[in-house]
């Protein structure tokens, strides 16, 4: 087997302990008037008022923009690209949670090349490189401090839909555990959550032929060499870390562990990408209005079921990397720590409605990204029929196709 790789990073990336605090250093070699992306709860937040002082302090004027909702509707990322001209930013700061650096990425684009998100969607079409940007997390789960992925909800499409872009990848990313400690249990686990289906979904997605060229052709190129690295990695780091940090908030090892598990799982999926249990949450999410990291983790047994024909040797290593005994107690372990941490454990848990099984069946193999992605095919009838196990909580029914 030829051995291929390709890293799409931050040109700095900067984690530990108290590290929020370089930021006027690192902020003030890089622009000197900053726009700063948060939400409305985190720009009251002292540890926000501190950071924002420091930048200023270091010499960079500061104009807050506190206007972030969950999940980016497309409209409030146009709204704060307008708002913000007349303050003619050269640089560009996300702090917050994914939705907050998904929002600090769009309006970057925006501000760098004008037009609309609605220009953007899709791999490659950001044309060129944005105004530097910055990307301080709150939480431990997107991985958007690393990922050239920018997630927008589009009242329009009635779905999420993401810009796919090298150029918006953060130019420094500084990843700060102190700054999750506050972060509640529940959304502790929802997030942390994501992060390992992050993990999982890159380390067992399929491995393309590596063509010269394949890396300019799509951005997200499936497992390789070295998306295989961290995704190894975060699977391990989220399984040490992860219930612990669910159970003691206080836990600055588990917290650091959770959150270095979802920053290098971001650096797996951000080349390698995700798969079905990604493109079944599509649908099932714009039905049942659920969190995304809820939705993902509840399907990804049942993913992984269905996939365990094609994934024995990924299955064998993650064994390894978590401290079981057998590749067969992969799916099992997954799934427990997910329901301990209180993770829904079917669809019909999530609140989606039985009649809707064949729309988004429907609606997920629709989305051929991440369809094709996956290293099991899935046609319609098959489709299905893992819905219908994820519906009804029927693991071995999948484990037997």
């Amino acid at each position: 087997m030829t051995i291929f790789g390709t890293i799409r990073a931050p040109r700095e990336l900067i984690f530990g302990a108290g590290q929020r605090n370089a930021l006027g250093q690192v902020a003030s070699k890089l622009g000197r008037r900053a726009l700063v992306v948060t939400d409305e709860r985190l720009a009251r937040d002292p540890d926000f008022l501190r950071v924002v002082e420091q930048l200023e302090t270091a010499g960079v004027s500061v104009k807050v923009d506190a206007s972030t909702l969950p999940d980016v509707p497309v409209e409030t990322a146009v709204t704060s690209a307008d708002a913000a001209r007349s303050f003619a930013p050269d640089l560009v700061i996300g702090i917050g949670g994914g939705s907050c650096l998904d929002m600090a990425k769009c309006v970057a684009v925006l501000l760098t090349h004008g037009g609309h998100p609605q220009d953007y969607y899709g791999e490659f079409m950001v044309p060129g490189p944005v105004m530097p940007l910055i990307a301080l997390p709150t939480t431990a789960g997107t991985g958007s401090e690393a990922t050239p992925v920018a997630v927008l909800s589009d009242s329009e499409r009635h779905l999420k839909v993401g810009i796919s872009s090298p150029f918006i990848i953060p130019t420094v990313s500084i990843c700060d555990p102190e700054l999750t400690l506050t972060c509640p249990s529940s959304l502790t686990a929802i997030a942390g959550a994501d992060a390992l289906t992050h993990a999982i979904e890159a380390f067992t997605a399929i491995r393309r032929d590596p063509v010269p060229g394949l890396a300019q052709e799509r951005v997200f190129v499936g497992k390789n060499a070295t998306s295989d690295h961290f995704a190894l990695t975060a699977i391990g780091l989220l399984w040490e870390g992860l219930e612990a940090a669910c159970t003691n908030g206080d836990n600055i090892e588990a917290r650091a562990k959770v959150m270095l598990g979802a920053t290098t799982a971001g650096l797996a999926f951000g080349v390698a990408g995700t798969a079905a249990a990604h493109a079944i949450q599509y649908p099932v999410g714009a039905l049942t209005h659920t969190a995304h990291g809820a939705g993902v983790a509840c399907l990804m047994p049942y993913v992984m079921a269905w996939n365990t024909p094609a994934i024995g040797p990924e299955l064998d290593q993650i064994a390894k990397a978590t401290g079981l005994s057998s590749p067969t107690d992969v799916i099992p372990a997954i799934a427990g720590l997910f329901g301990r941490i209180g993770i829904p454990k079917t669809l019909r848990d999530l609140g989606l409605a039985e009649d809707r099984l064949d729309w988004v069946a429907e609606q997920s193999c629709g989305i051929a990204r991440l369809i094709q992605n996956n290293p099991r095919p899935l046609d319609l009838a098959d489709m299905r029929k893992l819905l219908d196990a994820a519906y009804s909580g029927d693991l071995a029914s999948l484990e037997m196709n």
